[in-house]
């Protein structure tokens, strides 16, 4: 699986944020050839500190090529532009092949 996460600095109106990214850019992503899920995560510190980040949105596809042909496609490039219009703390794009660890825990192990 291949994930695209785009990361959002703290916008200068976070109502307006939340208004435009439900309301337009979200239906907009989720149009996306070749999308296969979509996740987003409010940004939270752990401590009382703000978070250096507000929001990201998570794109899963099947592989690079897909992403890639996602983001060129004429819904990517309208996604794209979107951002300007509502990501006044900016935005960061990254991707790349996500792969899932296994997690034992120490009540689900078995003493030697």
């Amino acid at each position: 699986m291949y994930r695209i996460t785009v990361t959002y600095g703290q916008p200068a109106d976070s109502e307006a944020f939340d208004r435009h990214y439900e309301q337009v850019h979200a239906p907009l992503a989720a149009q996306l050839p070749g999308l296969r899920s979509f996740t987003t995560l409010k940004g939270e510190a752990l401590d009382d500190a703000a978070s250096p980040w507000y929001f990201q949105a998570n794109l899963y596809f099947a592989d690079k090529d897909a992403a890639l042909a996602a983001l060129g496609s004429e819904t990517g490039q309208a996604a794209g532009a979107d951002i300007a219009n509502f990501a006044t703390g900016g935005a960061t794009l990254a991707g790349g092949h996500e792969t899932e660890v296994a997690v034992a825990h120490a009540a689900e192990q078995v003493a030697p």
